[in-house]
């Protein structure tokens, strides 16, 4: 009886442990780019994403498509959180890969959210999910590493040292590089969040595929500088690239906004 009590609690833990280790920016990155989304929002937009979510943020929903990986009925929208681009595009090359894509990916699942939560009779059941998984993969995709290369994971099988820790290339972006400014995302968000007019124009009249242009320029550009085995000089590593993680925070949030403001016209 005991033995079992002790079994049923550790593969408690374990379960909830799991997931949190393929998060995208980790629980307070998406939540970063969830409150900045929120102080955009048109006021239309404002009331129908809260008819559907009710009292619960754009902040704290966006880490849901993540805490449901513990359930295995929702183990079918494991492969929407990313894209795999094995090389360097340039940018008509990347439309080009894009058009002829079929594959259950980020890109192709983003588009279908989009065309579901315009439906006027999608069940509110349904279109509470579509929204959840939107706002997440939105984030998600900002996230350098979620196009990364398929024979390292995204990352995860490149090996590293921070903080003289173990740990590997994809959680240092999801998680570490945020977590050591040792901020709140609420004050990581004040930090952060001075977005002029001019920019959240630009950023948010670009399409997916530039966002996803951007994050593959970066991700080749991370990918070029570590390697497995590789003791990283963590205070170095945080001061070239914090800007480009910010910028990258800043980017999910403008630009969910803008998508969102858009489909709840």
């Amino acid at each position: 009886m005991k033995f079992s009590l002790l079994k049923k609690l550790f593969l408690g833990v374990a379960m909830m442990y799991l997931p949190l280790q393929s998060m995208a920016w980790g629980t307070n990155g998406h939540r970063i780019s969830g409150q900045i989304a929120d102080s955009y929002l048109t006021p239309k937009a404002r009331a129908a994403i809260k008819a559907l979510l009710g009292d619960e943020s754009l902040a704290m929903a966006s880490n849901w498509a993540d805490f449901i990986k513990s359930d295995p009925k929702y183990n079918y929208l494991y492969n929407w959180h990313f894209i795999d681009f094995d090389k360097k595009y340039e940018y008509a090359e990347l439309q080009a890969f894009l058009k002829q894509d079929t594959a259950v990916d980020a890109y192709t699942k983003l588009n279908y959210l989009v065309g579901e939560l315009k439906k006027k009779n999608l069940p509110k059941e349904n279109k509470l999910l579509a929204l959840r998984m939107l706002i997440h993969i939105v984030e998600d995709v900002h996230q350098p590493l979620h196009t990364g290369h398929t024979n390292d994971k995204g990352g995860n099988d490149v090996k590293v040292n921070w903080y003289k820790n173990e740990t590997n290339l994809h959680s240092i972006w999801d998680s570490q590089l945020i977590d050591a400014q040792q901020l709140s995302f609420t004050e990581y968000v004040a930090w952060i969040n001075h977005t002029t007019v001019a920019q959240r124009t630009e950023w948010q009249k670009a399409p997916i595929s530039q966002w996803l242009y951007e994050s593959n320029q970066l991700a080749e550009k991370i990918y070029s500088e570590v390697k497995t085995g590789d003791n990283i000089n963590t205070f170095k590593y945080t001061f070239n690239h914090i800007a480009e993680l910010n910028t990258q925070l800043l980017k999910g949030g403008v630009r969910l906004a803008g998508l969102l403001n858009q489909i709840f016209a």
